[in-house]
């Protein structure tokens, strides 16, 4: 293709190569996820289409759309040709795939294993740059009574009040809990200070008849279960 092929924009390909036409024609499974980020970006610049630049801003990310969807519109803008309006397009739809995927999180009524603690706080955590702490409240029956955020820190942690974490626990009537956070660092190994703190709710809650069932570490897609792991 030539130098001036390469800088026509969308409307001048072949209709079988244009984004919204083949959405049209095959269906949205048959585009690639640069496609459909360059549906909803709309325009390149005038040195690449926007299939191109979308292949290149999903490049940066090692083509992982969970990496992507950790981007901001601040990062998204750097790149020539997206603007604040590209970028905010681009946050919300991964925004609303994110949610999509944790609307079954709500019909999960009891905390019996820590998958069913993960399912339901791995859309809140995951892609989150920064890092989040969590409660999941549970009545005698395991039933979760309430999921309460707790604190956010920075990449390297977050501080956690013992007493708030029981004064919540008590106002809401909560027989147990788990405790959650997220690593943004991408490290699932838990640190030295998510086991002291562990270990000190757990003593506190059996001093408060509020058992702490587990604390589930949050790292995108994966988590890491203390409980399974031994240290409660």
């Amino acid at each position: 293709m030539s130098n001036y092929e390469n800088k026509l924009g969308i409307k001048a390909w072949a209709e079988a190569d244009r984004p919204r036409e083949k959405l049209l024609q095959q269906g949205r499974r048959q585009l690639t996820d640069a496609e459909l980020i360059a549906i909803l970006i709309g325009s390149g610049n005038k040195n690449e289409t926007a299939v191109d630049l979308s292949k290149r801003i999903l490049a940066s990310c090692q083509n992982d759309l969970d990496k992507l969807s950790q981007l901001g519109v601040k990062e998204l803008s750097r790149f020539k040709g997206i603007g604040e309006a590209k970028a905010i397009a681009i946050v919300a739809a991964l925004e609303l795939g994110r949610r999509r995927n944790g609307a079954n999180a709500t019909e999960i009524q009891k905390i019996l294993s820590s998958v069913d603690a993960f399912n339901v706080v791995k859309t809140d955590l995951a892609d989150l740059p920064h890092e989040e702490f969590w409660l999941l409240l549970l009545n005698r029956a395991n039933v979760m009574v309430g999921k309460h955020f707790m604190s956010k820190g920075g990449q390297a942690g977050t501080v956690i009040d013992p007493k708030m974490v029981f004064k919540i626990a008590i106002e809401q009537g909560a027989a147990s809990m788990v405790l959650v956070h997220n690593h943004p660092s991408g490290n699932l190994k838990p640190s030295s200070a998510d086991i002291n703190i562990t270990k000190k709710l757990v003593e506190l809650g059996t001093l408060m008849e509020i058992r702490i069932y587990d604390h589930i570490i949050v790292c995108n897609n994966r988590f890491l279960s203390l409980a399974d792991e031994g240290y409660i």
